[in-house]
């Protein structure tokens, strides 16, 4: 029941107080007056009258349809309501109830006043009671403590409709928005058609809604509910009451309004499972709700229907990308695949950068210019930035971001090694090609995760690698530490694990899981429940590596040290050897930014030092900080100073062969 026009509200007071008019001649009756002969007549005739001029159901006979009242509990409703309608109705009731003491309304009075009465409406099972219509005092006995109709009632049958104030602390209305895409549209279409079925006053509509990973779910319940003329609200499962009573308390007055303005209750259990406060409190909620959660969802009574919420498939994104962006969309053509390929953002954030995007660029595009310039460049950087940014979610604070400036030119690897490296990129880059418009993805949706294992001795340039593949690709390069996220407590290293990869999810970010041999070490026979888990964990692990839509990496010092059977699911592997004698004078060549001013230095003599390249720039960077103390350029000597520095910290010392002839 909703605000209606001024013409509705002015028949609903009319008929309200017709209604009342009623009451008044009993009660002038009950108190020994003696009305009109003709007053019950004419009463009946005036509630007619009224509502023969209501154009739509008055709020009354709303109410009572929704929590099915009978003729007697109506009118306890309309004596109850008198009290705060008519500056007459203390008096009249304390002449009826034969004394000035209880110049209010009871259950006694009701009885005596209404040949319909029946004992059973008195009970807290029964609506007035129940569903809070009424408050009863509790100070008196059931007959004689005084009612009361609550005050979200009384404004309802005037005309006003509004959320009870102590619900409407803890719920949020959710919009529709938008039109859905068409795969998101079908299963609202599906809701909707199920809400105005079964969501009948009174009738318990419950659905477990699972959503994938960046969908915007509440525009899809909010649309069903829409179409099957309800409200869609949203309540996080952290606002809810946590002590049974409370719950209790909360349920009756959340069923109430679902009666009073036909409401679908959206309890949002985020990323974590239904907790049993929640479970207990949806368990005897009499009124339409879903509960939001990618677990599974034991309630109490029948169980909900499951209903799963895909991803928008790759077309359907990119249409909504192109309709966000408007008349810029022709000129990022180019960046629209990648972008709807690599980040999974909701459609009111394409909206978003679609609006900031178009504040700042030019209105008319411009030709290239003969030397090839591309005055569109500019753009496209802006809009793969903004996307990046959007879709970063909380990573931040489930690991450590990279931000990735190594390049091509700064790794040396064998041919071999590099020439994987860039297919690693090629398949990141050209997912969409092959995955959605060739068609792979539609023949399964495992063992899409492309997944790489870079294995070989500290320093070899594992985690630059990652760098250079975050670089060249334009994503965010997130490093995992698997010793920190694996937990002894079971079924934690999963729920840590999830976390990552979720928030990973909406960005495509790639993830670098250093130590994997602290996860994927050779699988323990199970001798106890800790072995089995631990298998377990392994499992979920390259589960989501396969499922995940960007880039995984892991890093081990030691590739023995892995289970053989792990490493046939892993896509690519690439093993970083320790850098021969050429390797390391390349190394050696490119150790140094442009900017810093060098003299006399020999790469081949510097390649001698058996060293790998990390700690090769731990020694370069070292030197310049002895040079620049000296006011020098960097020389040999500078070098020899700091190699001798970083030997210690390896606990090696520098052999004369090594070094000969720097200095």
């Amino acid at each position: 029941m909703t605000n209606r026009d001024e013409r509705w509200v002015t028949a609903n007071q009319r008929y309200l107080m017709a209604r009342l008019a009623v009451i008044r001649t009993a009660l002038l009756r009950l108190a020994g007056e003696k009305p009109d002969d003709d007053a019950d007549e004419r009463d009946r005739q005036a509630v007619d009258d009224a509502n023969g001029r209501l154009p739509a159901t008055a709020a009354l006979d709303h109410l009572c349809a929704a929590f099915g009242l009978s003729a007697f509990e109506r009118d306890v409703a309309l004596l109850c309501a008198g009290m705060e309608l008519d500056g007459h109705w203390p008096l009249l009731c304390a002449a009826a109830q034969g004394g000035e003491t209880r110049a209010y309304p009871t259950f006694g009075l009701a009885l005596a006043l209404f040949g319909t009465a029946h004992w059973s409406a008195l009970s807290p099972a029964a609506p007035l009671r129940r569903s809070r219509i009424l408050d009863l005092s509790p100070v008196d006995a059931v007959t004689s403590a005084r009612i009361a109709l609550d005050e979200r009632v009384l404004h309802f049958l005037t005309g006003v409709s509004y959320l009870d104030e102590r619900v409407a602390a803890l719920v949020s209305p959710l919009s529709a928005g938008d039109p859905l895409p068409p795969s998101h549209a079908s299963v609202a279409d599906a809701l909707a058609r199920d809400l105005a079925r079964r969501a009948s006053p009174g009738a318990r509509f419950a659905v477990h809604l699972v959503p994938a990973q960046g969908v915007s779910w509440a525009a899809v319940v909010a649309t069903a509910a829409q179409d099957a003329r309800m409200q869609a609200v949203g309540l996080p499962v952290s606002h809810l009451p946590r002590t049974s009573a409370e719950c209790t308390a909360f349920a009756r007055l959340w069923e109430r309004e679902a009666r009073l303005a036909p409401m679908v209750l959206c309890v949002d259990a985020g990323d974590e499972a239904l907790p049993p406060h929640a479970a207990e409190f949806l368990g005897t909620l009499d009124a339409p709700f879903v509960v939001v959660s990618r677990h599974p969802v034991r309630i109490g009574g029948e169980p909900p229907a499951h209903v799963a919420l895909a991803q928008v498939p790759f077309a359907e994104r990119r249409a909504l990308w192109a309709r966000a962006l408007g008349r810029l969309a022709p000129r990022l053509d180019g960046e629209l695949d990648a972008v709807t390929t690599h980040f999974l953002v909701p459609p009111e954030t394409m909206r978003a950068i679609g609006t900031r995007l178009a504040a700042v660029a030019p209105r008319r595009r411009t030709r290239k210019s003969a030397g090839g310039n591309d005055p569109d460049a500019p753009l496209r950087t802006a809009f793969w930035t903004a996307c990046r940014t959007e879709a970063r979610t909380d990573m931040d604070a489930l690991a450590q971001r990279i931000d990735p400036r190594a390049t091509w030119d700064d790794i040396v690897l064998p041919e071999a090694e590099m020439h994987t490296l860039r297919e690693i990129a090629a398949q990141v880059r050209h997912r969409a090609t092959v995955y959605d418009a060739w068609g792979f993805a539609s023949q399964s949706d495992r063992g899409l995760g492309i997944s790489a294992l870079f294995s070989g001795p500290s320093g070899t340039g594992k985690t630059m690698a990652a760098e250079v593949l975050a670089s060249a690709l334009g994503l965010d390069l997130f490093r995992i530490d698997l010793s920190q996220v694996v937990s002894k407590y079971i079924g934690e290293t999963e729920k840590n694990l999830r976390r990552v990869f979720d928030a990973a999810e909406t960005g495509g970010a790639i993830l670098l899981f250093d130590e994997a041999d602290a996860l994927f070490g050779r699988r323990s026979e199970v001798k106890d429940s800790h072995d089995r888990y631990a298998n377990i964990e392994v499992s979920y692990l390259l589960q989501r590596m396969e499922s995940y839509r960007g880039l995984a990496i892991l890093t081990t010092n030691s590739r023995a040290a892995l289970d053989p059977a792990f490493l046939r699911r892993i896509r690519f592997a690439i093993a970083f050897p320790f850098p021969d004698l050429a390797h390391r004078a390349e190394i050696w060549q490119r150790a140094f930014p442009p900017a810093v001013p060098t003299d006399a230095l020999d790469s081949a003599k510097l390649a001698r030092l058996n060293v790998p390249g990390g700690n090769i720039r731990n020694i370069a960077l070292g030197a310049a900080f002895l040079a620049a103390d000296a006011g020098e350029p960097v020389r040999m000597h500078h070098l020899l100073r700091a190699a001798r520095t970083e030997a210690v910290k390896l606990r090696r010392p520098v052999t004369d062969a090594e070094v000969a002839g720097w200095t």
